[in-house]
């Protein structure tokens, strides 16, 4: 049948994620680092991710294809364990003023500076020296404005959980993006990279790895995107023991 529907452009698409939880049906996924649809007959064709995408990748087309079918959006979301929505499509609930829309999880913000840490007992809380969010190199946008003039710490995703000091060694003052080689698409790290490093005025890089070998993958993919973005960025690698020693 002839209806609209959203059309999702790959080569504008960075694979910043915010669009998927923007969709109530389930109709966008990530595939390969590119948003696309899971199913046409998925997807409603209102248009509710229009306004989540950073690099308006996303528009609404008419063309002939499936109907939409919410018995399959219900079977769709049942089977991630998720509610079906309710239909009659009533536009969602605005979000809190400053705090952007679609799900908590991606929405882009940027913290105050952390207070000069104190002394805390060993069940006492600790400060983090988190400054930004999201962190996960499929949602970050490459153009958010923390990533400005920033020392840059690429961080593989096990790092944080072996190396103890790991908030105050590294992390303090720093710009953070995060992602694990071994279960993600690193050609897709490469390209996330490339464009984030050709956009940002990053001031210098830090590679923070394990020692198990898959984990060099994420290192390849910064060095790959540092010569692919034509710029000198004084860069280093720290990698890290699976017992939480700095092994160079």
């Amino acid at each position: 049948m002839l209806r609209k529907i959203v059309q999702i452009d790959p080569d504008k698409c960075d694979g910043c994620g915010l669009c998927v939880p923007s969709c109530a049906e389930g109709a966008i996924t990530i595939v390969n680092g590119k948003a696309v649809l899971a199913a046409d007959n998925l997807c409603d064709g209102l248009g509710a991710c229009l306004g989540d995408c950073p690099r308006n990748a996303i528009t609404i087309e008419e063309r002939d294809t499936d109907a939409f079918d919410e018995t399959a959006v219900a079977q769709h979301l049942a089977a991630q364990g998720k509610p079906a929505p309710a239909h009659g499509h009533q536009p969602a609930p605005a979000a809190p003023a400053g705090h952007g829309s679609g799900c908590p999880g991606s929405r882009m913000m940027s913290f105050a500076k952390p207070e000069a840490p104190t002394t805390s007992s060993a069940t006492g809380s600790r400060q983090s020296r988190l400054a930004q969010w999201p962190v996960q190199l499929h949602l970050v946008s490459t153009s958010a404005p923390y990533f400005q003039g920033a020392d840059l710490l690429i961080t593989a995703d096990c790092v944080p959980v072996a190396y103890a000091g790991y908030h105050e060694d590294f992390l303090e003052g720093k710009a953070v993006v995060m992602g694990c080689p071994k279960l993600d698409d690193n050609q897709f790290y490469t390209q996330k990279l490339t464009e984030l490093f050709a956009k940002s005025d990053i001031k210098s890089i830090t590679v923070l790895k394990m020692e198990v070998p898959c984990c060099g993958g994420i290192a390849m993919a910064a060095r790959q995107a540092l010569a692919n973005c034509g710029k000198e960025i004084p860069y280093k690698e720290v990698t890290i023991g699976i017992q939480g020693q700095i092994k160079g």
